[in-house]
């Protein structure tokens, strides 16, 4: 079965830093595109950061681009989310999928900004 679990949240505080890992299982990370996605309760998930499986590409959405950085261990079949300089806006769930409209998700790791 192909597996998408999201692990490193937790609780820091505004300015702060974590790294979130998405391990996969049942398929190789190298040549599939690996999205980040986070979602806020009441509004729609969106897309965060995506990791090329081409050519390994990194692209971010305007909010986060500078402070987050996605990369890709094709040893440990894992890809990663480098989070700094948080702000209490990333505050949301974070999910790892292959893209934003499937219907199948994991159940994601809290990501919590507050002081």
């Amino acid at each position: 079965q192909v597996l998408l679990v999201e692990s490193g949240g937790g609780l820091v505080t505004p300015g702060g830093s974590l790294r979130l890992s998405c391990i996969a299982s049942g398929f190789t990370v190298h040549y599939y595109n690996i999205g980040w996605f986070r979602q806020v309760p009441g509004k729609e998930r969106e897309g965060v950061s995506c990791i090329s499986s081409s050519d390994g590409r990194t692209y971010y959405a305007d909010s986060v681009n500078g402070r987050f950085t996605v990369s890709r261990d094709n040893a440990k079949n894992t890809v990663y989310l480098q989070m700094t300089s948080l702000k209490p806006d990333d505050t949301a769930v974070y999910y790892c999928n292959f893209r934003l409209g499937v219907s199948d998700w994991g159940r994601g790791t809290q990501v919590t900004v507050s002081s």
